[in-house]
């Protein structure tokens, strides 16, 4: 037996798959993307007995082989193509004890490829309380395969699990169904033409518009040309082939599968009642939001002010203590602000990722999808753009990637437009700076002014995004409208290993991906703030001691002041002034927004690294902002300011990867640079309008 071998973990969606590979991956588990394509890929280590090393492949949820989505194309083209490096030794299909009929459908397919599969049946610790009894011995037969019942929740039958997948060389790979029974003359001509081949392969290139399936495709023309029939031909097969396989289906579980339902609880029909009621359930949703919200502000301070303090401590350790060969002021005042800006936020974006996680496990998240559903279409958009707009709060990036699943083009493209308005991870640290520099920690009715100012701007993004989109469906062209349908999954109590490896997952890769570009603008930051031309930069020490004795206490910081305002950073800073000085911001700030077009949450970064350049005293970035002056002496960041930049934040497009997943989506530059004009041009006026009237 091979000492490593590639196991691919596929099922329906909500059937506890991710569970699954978490108990057997652990922490030894890795993201990234298909090769070509934009769609997440999870891969992970296994140890199974007898030595045996497995890579375990997480592959995206479907329902069938019957590929309606490029998420699940990508699970057909892996399953086709011996040749590619991922192709599991034996598939693993995670089913839901009590959607065990439509669950087996997938497997029937993967089945019949060829492949050695094992059928794992999910959520066995609800058995007892729903009255479900099987039969596992008799299914095997039946199936001709190996069946697991196992409990993600209790960590039940993952030792079983892990034996049947080292063994998986005894299990059968004979079919469920013979395909020719569905055509005798199709398919004998098909198989006479490629008698080498698997008859249900050829069937799945002939049928799946998929990248792999259409190099095939092009193949089997060039040898004959007979097999090649109309779309309406070869759909018709495809629903007498899902009547056979749910025939199979219906005597496996009338000979293994008892279901008690007179034991079975109302207790989901019950709670659906209530959260997914047209009033109640917006009610319960808004309680929850703000709750979280609170809850952001409540309990981070604390971690927050260590982050913030421990930064500036460090900063002022590296100035006085590194030798000048290591660069010491390119460290404390470029790179260790830059990231310090960052870090800071870590706690609260933690906490988000940690309370969506925990709507997500226990099924709550779909009934908010299907009850902003009547929402949505009253703008003109798809019950299924909901997931993105969604998702969005966590990175636009992967909302987008999600809008394919939205199979009306106007839609999609609707949603792939306006998702960008919702307020993902990387506008949280502008909105949490600037809320604590201009909103009072105080309390109204309980509740903390602060949390409720966020929350305000949360819902602010979801109504510009239905705005837009009511316009954009207004003045494009008509298409037929889509149908939305959405699985509700069981509820259950969070798992919490999936919500602790969700939380250090994605804030890892919060704190990875903004910490390079951060890393990368700090460093070229500094080096435009440490130099300017001319003899103006150069003998600043001089006209500044015109005006301040070198004695004076206030000496070295109208220095820092006057060499960072005659540096190249303070000429371009200049430069762009009179643009944005109507909305209240100085040119310190007009480069933060530059430079944060790379990525927002650099927003914070940058100005941490401008404030700390050639600053001497240990100063947190928080402090160093609120005490920011004019020329004359007033503040530069106040009430009217701080909501400005905040409105600006929340509509402007400033991320360059999400124009670029845009242009790889919609496979034109014409709607990302239409993204990018027109959202640029509602933050500035938006900005513009919040500025003028709080300053009144």
């Amino acid at each position: 037996m091979s000492k490593h071998i590639n196991v691919a973990l596929i099922g329906n969606p909500n059937t506890g798959k991710s569970s699954v590979f978490n108990h057997l991956t652990g922490l030894n588990q890795k993201t990234g993307n298909y090769p070509g394509i934009t769609v997440e890929k999870k891969q992970g280590v296994c140890r199974l007995p007898r030595g045996v090393k497995a890579t375990v492949l997480d592959l995206p949820g479907t329902y069938s082989l019957n590929a309606s989505s490029l998420d699940e194309n990508v699970v057909i083209e892996l399953l086709l193509n011996k040749n590619d490096k991922d192709f599991p030794d034996v598939a693993v299909v995670v089913s839901d004890v009590e959607n065990l009929k439509r669950n087996l459908l997938l497997f029937t397919q993967i089945k019949d490829l060829n492949i050695p599969a094992i059928l794992v049946i999910n959520m066995s610790d609800r058995m007892r309380r729903k009255g479900i009894r099987i039969d596992t011995e008799m299914m095997e037969q039946m199936l001709h395969t190996k069946v697991a019942l196992v409990s993600a929740r209790k960590n039940e039958g993952m030792a079983l699990l892990k034996e049947h997948i080292a063994a998986y060389k005894k299990i059968s790979t004979k079919p469920c169904l013979s395909i020719d029974q569905i055509d005798p003359d199709y398919f004998g001509s098909l198989q006479q033409t490629f008698p080498n081949q698997s008859l249900y392969k050829l069937w799945m290139v002939i049928t799946q518009d998929v990248n792999f399936a259409r190099v095939e495709r092009k193949r089997m023309e060039a040898q004959d040309g007979n097999h090649t029939r109309s779309t309406s031909f070869l759909k018709r097969l495809q629903q007498k082939e899902t009547i056979k396989r749910y025939q199979f289906i219906n005597q496996v579980l009338k000979a293994c599968y008892v279901k008690d339902f007179q034991k079975a609880t109302d207790l989901r029909g019950r709670l659906d009642r209530i959260l997914t009621h047209k009033v109640w359930g917006f009610v319960i949703f808004f309680i929850i939001l703000m709750s979280i919200f609170q809850a952001l502000y409540d309990w981070s301070g604390v971690p927050m002010d260590f982050i913030d303090t421990s930064f500036a401590q460090l900063s002022d350790w590296v100035k006085t203590t590194l030798p000048s060969w290591l660069a010491p002021n390119l460290i404390a005042e470029g790179i260790i602000p830059g990231l310090g800006g960052i870090v800071i936020f870590v706690p609260q974006i933690a906490m988000l990722f940690f309370f969506i996680s925990i709507l997500e496990e226990t099924g709550y998240m779909s009934r908010v999808v299907f009850i902003t559903d009547r929402v949505m279409r009253r703008f003109g958009l798809s019950g299924k753009s909901v997931i993105p707009l969604i998702s969005g709060t966590a990175c636009a990036i992967p909302a987008i990637m999600a809008t394919r699943n939205i199979e009306n083009w106007k839609e999609r493209l609707i949603t792939i437009l306006v998702t960008p308005f919702t307020t993902c991870s990387a506008r949280l640290p502008v909105y949490l700076i600037l809320i604590g520099l201009i909103i009072p920690n105080e309390r109204i009715l309980g509740a903390n002014l602060q949390g409720l100012v966020l929350m305000i701007f949360y819902l602010l993004g979801f109504a510009m995004a239905l705005l837009a989109a009511f316009v954009l469906h207004k003045i494009m062209p008509n298409n037929k409208a889509s149908y939305f349908v959405i699985e509700m999954p069981n509820y259950r109590l969070p798992l919490l290993k999936n919500v602790v490896l969700t939380l250090i997952e994605k804030t890892k890769s919060f704190v990875l991906e903004a910490g390079k570009v951060i890393l990368a603008i700090s460093i070229l930051l500094w080096v435009l703030a440490s130099n300017g031309p001319g003899s103006t930069f150069k003998n600043a020490q001089e006209e500044v001691a015109k005006t301040v004795a070198v004695t004076d206490s206030g000496f070295e910081q109208q220095l820092s002041a006057y060499k960072l305002e005659h540096s190249y950073l303070g000429i371009l800073g200049k430069g762009i002034e009179p643009v944005i000085r109507p909305l209240g911001y100085d040119w310190k700030i007009g480069i933060a927004i530059v430079s944060s077009f790379a990525a927002r949450e650099v927003f914070v970064g940058t100005l941490a690294t401008i404030y700390n350049v050639g600053d001497a005293e240990e100063v947190t970035i928080k402090n160093r902002m609120a005490s920011e002056t004019y020329a004359d002496g007033s503040p530069v960041f106040t009430l009217a300011s701080g909501l400005s930049l905040m409105v600006f934040y929340a509509f402007a497009m400033q991320c360059m990867s999400t124009l670029a997943i845009v242009r790889k989506e919609t496979n034109s530059w014409r709607w990302p640079a239409i993204q990018l004009v027109v959202m640029t041009a509602i933050a500035y006026l938006g900005a513009l309008a919040t500025f003028q009237y709080f300053n009144l």
